[in-house]
């Protein structure tokens, strides 16, 4: 089972609540990025391209517990950058534990067995493993060989000392269906528990700009893999059948930024975990002074080809509390990969892209230049 009882429960009872009282936009999961820091250099990656100065940054232990807090979502996904990087970041998931959140620590793993004895098992703690296919296909991914088997022999450790476990695969335009179908068959035998698959989104900084994915050609290629896995239900998937559905083309969805706020280095990151439009100071700040219906596809060129599950899952959840039965009938089925699509969003409407990386990287570097400034000035005084 790709989510267990105990997470559908809690998170579906959240939801609900949710609906009762009327909320319109909520948080479903919290994106916690501690640094920006990686062991890693990925051509698809846009998380990385910071300046030293920035990259040797920390969320600090009570930073991470205030974020969460402050956002309430049930769920946290810690992300990076390379998260074990941190040195405190054991102190930051019991923290978080504590309060009873559901944590997915994100990790490319060549640091998991060094540090699996600062971690206990617990049904609400997730490794989730980077492994974008077998080792042809990660290794080329990442940049670097080898990786793919340090990461399994991670998984495989975890997996002995009774860690949930599992794997987080981006799908590029390069990649062959039969081949990722054959990889997802062969990942059970690694004794994963479920698998997070998601198409590349299109950092603007990322070095590789080649091999995004379109909304059509993602379609196609879900439909293609599906169907070599009896419509996705030989496989054990960590997110919702709807979402998985939308990803075949078969539900018109529009994207739900705020359902997976983002908290980095910056502060509460605008309007998405993807898109670094500009920070908030604060949670509320973030969710009452954002122009949301100024994001997503159809409304921004840079959205333009997203399908990304951190923009998505939360439509597909709420569409689910929405329509019981229609998601009933896709779990029942399975994925279908064959017929019309669903509609495409137009987007003839959609405002242009604008460029304001820099502008944030500017303001970061005085704010960290302005504290070393004062702290030597502090010193020099006493």
């Amino acid at each position: 089972m790709g989510i267990p009882l105990l997470q559908k429960a809690v998170v579906g009872a959240y939801v609900l609540r949710q609906h009762l009282t009327g909320r319109k936009r909520y948080p479903l999961v919290l994106m916690l990025e501690p640094l920006f820091r990686c062991n890693l250099a990925c051509a698809g990656c846009g998380k990385i391209d910071y300046p030293d100065e920035i990259l040797n940054q920390r969320l600090s232990v009570a930073e991470c517990l205030e974020a969460v807090d402050e956002c309430g979502a049930p769920v946290v996904s810690i992300a990076g950058g390379e998260p074990l990087v941190h040195r405190e970041l054991a102190e930051v998931v019991k923290g978080i534990l504590a309060r009873r959140k559901f944590v997915y620590l994100c990790t490319n793993a060549l640091l998991m067995q060094k540090k699996l004895d600062q971690y206990q098992p617990s049904p609400f703690f997730v490794w989730s493993v980077h492994l974008d296919g077998d080792e042809q296909m990660h290794d080329r991914s990442v940049c670097q060989t080898g990786v793919y088997d340090r990461a399994v022999a991670a998984i495989r450790a975890a997996k002995q000392r009774g860690f949930r476990v599992n794997i987080n695969c981006t799908l590029f335009n390069n990649v062959d269906p039969e081949q990722v179908a054959s990889f997802f068959d062969k990942a059970g035998d690694l004794g994963i528990d479920a698998i997070t698959v998601s198409p590349g989104y299109a950092y603007e900084r990322a070095p590789d700009q080649q091999h995004f994915l379109h909304r059509e050609k993602t379609k196609q290629l879900f439909r293609d893999i599906f169907r070599r896995g009896r419509a996705g239900k030989a496989w054990s998937f960590s997110q919702s059948g709807l979402f998985l559905d939308f990803l075949a083309g078969n539900q018109e969805y529009h994207c739900t930024p705020w359902g997976n706020p983002t908290r980095t280095v910056f502060g509460w990151q605008r309007p998405c975990y993807l898109l670094g439009e500009g920070y908030a100071k604060t949670f509320r700040e973030l969710m009452e002074e954002t122009d949301w219906d100024s994001y997503g596809t159809g409304n921004y060129a840079k959205c333009a080809n997203c399908m990304v599950h951190s923009g998505y899952e939360a439509t597909a959840v709420q569409d689910a509390i929405a329509h019981p039965v229609k998601a009933l009938q896709v779990a029942l089925r399975g994925v279908r990969t064959e017929g019309p699509m669903a509609p495409e969003i137009p987007l003839d409407r959609q405002r242009p892209a604008q460029f304001v990386f820099s502008r944030h990287v500017e303001l970061k570097l005085h704010e960290i230049r302005e504290h070393q400034s004062r702290a030597r000035h502090s010193e020099a005084a006493e």
